[in-house]
């Protein structure tokens, strides 16, 4: 039997192992074989070799050997270390798989903690008295061990640590759903954000397609009032010449030579008369009007349709009127625009004084008997008992109005000290109507004023007329805020607190004033004064009537 290689464990069948004769010293090789014989594999050598490999020891797994530097070894190896597996807080020490087996044999050692291996063990041995720290000091906020309840942290609040781990995993669970919560709340704000930004580009084109169209419309309307002035004053002359033609064509018929004669004189004013030099004068509105004079005729101007050059004028002039009024209304819908995600509204009088504005009195709104002094910020009723007598006798409690100069709009607070009966502290339009007039358009009389009345006892909000009783701490100083872009506005009674009277919510649009009303039966007993709060020492604008 011949084998190929030690490798192979291949051999030839035994009925073609003769090889054909050779010399002592040649060695046969496959090449000799004709044809080469099939290789097959030897049974019995295959069989040892599968018996030695089952006798080699078996190899321990990797990661029980081998311990990388982020790994923990085991404390009870000796010589090689092993990667533990577990760390016991009991003991306290980290173990292997093997050393590991007696926590889950041994009775006592079953009870133990065993947690994931830790580097850290030793951070729960007390440094001072060598025990593990199973003991949380509420008192101290800090982990301690058994002996120091009775030394140091003696008389402390204490709790297990599991107890105060328990109740702080709660408080970490709910700190995370509130973060998860502000998150998801984040993401709502920001997809909403998202959606108002597309709306407002949406709302933004459109209003520019509609104002091009209108403005475009407008346009066109003018176009075509110039065109059919035009077509009137060139109808008219037309007219008028055909007349004055007609005159000149019955004066050439004239038989009675002396009736002739007596009517010449006329013919050059008649000539002078066709030629509507005035036409002239409306080019600046109907550019492609032109008027064309014979150079052989001295023209002396004639205006026979000055009045039309007027009323293009004063439809000129309402138009600019028009547009100037109510410019300032697109202006401020353009800026009012609505967006989400504002910030919150103020809590307390500290967050409300960052929105104070200064506010003062106009004079020309302010009744005749009103006194305005300290630079339009006080105003006094000033009516001496015959005056007052005499001022209106018929009523028993005068009112007398006055607004601020400055309009409101955005975020504003002021607050108002008043004196005397009572008095009405609003908001109101400017347009308002006549404030001077005593007992007429008192502000809370209509829709264009929100007004709260304070007197010693009681308030009354009034608006459009209606009245209704406020309960709340009478107070010498009342604070008012308004949000313009909400439509909220805010009443409050200021004394050592902040308390709220009355809200409002609608919407405004246009600019509103500061107002305010002097209600009083006796004379000089009302005024009304504005100020500055004080935060910490420090001043800040605000207005006290």
């Amino acid at each position: 039997m011949y084998f190929y290689s030690s490798q192979s464990l291949f051999t030839l069948p035994p009925q073609k192992t003769q090889c054909p004769p050779a010399p002592l010293e040649s060695v046969p090789t496959t090449k000799e074989f004709k044809p080469r014989p099939v290789m097959e594999k030897d049974i019995t050598l295959s069989e040892l070799l599968v018996d030695l490999r089952k006798t080699e020891p078996s190899a321990a797994p990797a990661d029980h050997c081998n311990v990388g530097p982020e790994d923990v070894a085991c404390d009870v190896c000796t010589g090689r270390k092993r990667k533990a597996v577990k760390s016991c807080l009991s003991c306290p020490a980290s173990y292997c798989k093997n050393h590991l087996q007696p926590h889950y044999d041994a009775p006592p050692l079953k009870k133990h903690k065993l947690v994931d291996p830790s580097k850290n063990l030793q951070q729960s041995i007390c440094s001072r008295h060598d025990e593990v720290m199973k003991i949380f000091c509420r008192t101290d906020q800090q982990c301690i061990c058994y002996l120091c309840t009775m030394d140091e942290h003696k008389g402390h609040e204490t709790v297990p640590a599991a107890a105060e781990r328990d109740e702080k995993q709660k408080k970490l669970q709910e700190s995370r759903q509130q973060i998860h919560q502000r998150i998801q709340d984040q993401k709502e704000d920001v997809k909403l954000l998202q959606q108002e930004v597309k709306a407002i580009n949406v709302s933004a084109d459109k209003a520019v397609e509609d104002s091009e169209e209108i403005f475009t419309e407008l346009i066109h309307l003018l176009r075509k009032r110039r065109s059919d002035v035009k077509q009137q004053i060139r109808s008219q002359q037309e007219t008028e010449l055909k007349r004055k033609d007609a005159e000149l064509e019955q004066l050439s018929h004239t038989e009675d030579h002396t009736q002739f004669l007596l009517n010449y004189p006329s013919l050059p004013a008649l000539r002078e008369s066709t030629k509507y030099s005035s036409l002239d004068s409306l080019s600046p509105y109907f550019e492609d009007i032109t008027c064309t004079h014979s150079s052989s005729i001295n023209i002396r101007p004639l205006r026979h349709f000055e009045d039309v050059t007027a009323a293009v004028s004063e439809l000129r002039d309402k138009l600019q009127d028009v547009l100037r009024d109510t410019w300032t209304n697109i202006e401020l819908t353009v800026t009012d625009v609505d967006v989400l995600l504002s910030e919150p509204e103020p809590k307390n009088r500290d967050e409300f004084l960052k929105y104070s504005q200064e506010i003062t009195l106009d004079p020309n709104t302010a009744d005749r008997v009103l006194l305005l002094s300290e630079e339009n910020r006080k105003a006094t009723v000033v009516l001496n008992p015959e005056q007052f007598r005499l001022y209106n006798p018929s009523l028993g409690t005068f009112c007398f109005q006055v607004l601020s100069k400055e309009s409101l709009t955005g975020r504003c607070y002021w607050e108002v000290e008043w004196g005397g009966s009572a008095f009405r502290v609003a908001v109101s339009l400017k347009n308002f109507g006549n404030v001077r007039q005593v007992n007429e358009s008192v502000f809370g009389s209509n829709s264009n004023s929100w007004a709260l009345r304070c007197d010693e006892k009681s308030y009354i909000f009034i608006h459009n007329d209606v009245r209704t009783p406020v309960p709340g701490p009478v107070s010498s100083r009342i604070g008012v805020y308004l949000d313009h872009r909400a439509g909220v506005l805010c009443f409050y009674s200021i004394s050592g607190t902040m308390t709220l009277l009355h809200r409002v919510q609608t919407r405004f649009t246009q600019p509103l004033y500061w107002a305010n009303s002097l209600l009083h039966s006796e004379p000089n007993d009302a005024l009304l004064q504005t100020a500055a709060p004080s935060l910490a020492g420090t001043a800040y604008p605000r207005q006290i009537f």
